[in-house]
């Protein structure tokens, strides 16, 4: 059980505060991790999308093995914003300024939940936990390809 508590929460973020917040906190730290091991780089797009696809598979695992014991979607389960936060940064390059766009864009579509990512939360188990974050990232990761395409930011 440790070990589910210990990825569902992010190696602990998901107790800051008690939950509130930690979302934030999970994400900032994601986006600093990436950035600190890509920065001024396009990450390697195998284990780039490896790393994320990991994250994401062990997140619906882990939330699953916890919804009975912390109920449908715990303040305290975080790993689903670092999955949606690794899919807002794939595939585009890691400076800064494309780093913090992705963060405020990720958190608008978690904390919005406009165009099916509400109903994304409707899944069973650690699938509604995870795939509104997924779909949050998907989006985020589109609009940023578009920035990226039109150099909007450099």
């Amino acid at each position: 059980m440790w070990f589910h508590k210990l990825i569902a929460t992010s190696l602990g973020i998901g107790y800051i505060n008690k939950g509130k917040g930690a979302g934030t906190v999970a994400a900032v730290a994601c986006c600093f991790i990436w950035y600190l091991a890509w920065a001024g780089n396009y990450p390697p797009a195998i284990l780039s999308v490896t790393i994320t696809v990991f994250i994401t598979l062990i997140g619906v695992w882990s939330s699953t093995v916890l919804v009975p014991f912390w109920g449908k979607d715990p303040a305290r389960v975080v790993i689903d914003e670092v999955a949606g936060m690794c899919i807002s940064l794939l595939f585009v390059p890691v400076n800064v300024k494309y780093s913090i766009c992705a963060l405020i864009l990720f958190r608008f579509f978690d904390m919005v939940k406009p165009l099916y990512i509400r109903k994304a939360e409707g899944l069973p188990k650690g699938w509604g936990i995870m795939m509104d974050d997924v779909v949050a990232g998907i989006y985020t990761n589109i609009l940023l390809q578009v920035v990226v395409a039109f150099k909007l930011f450099g």
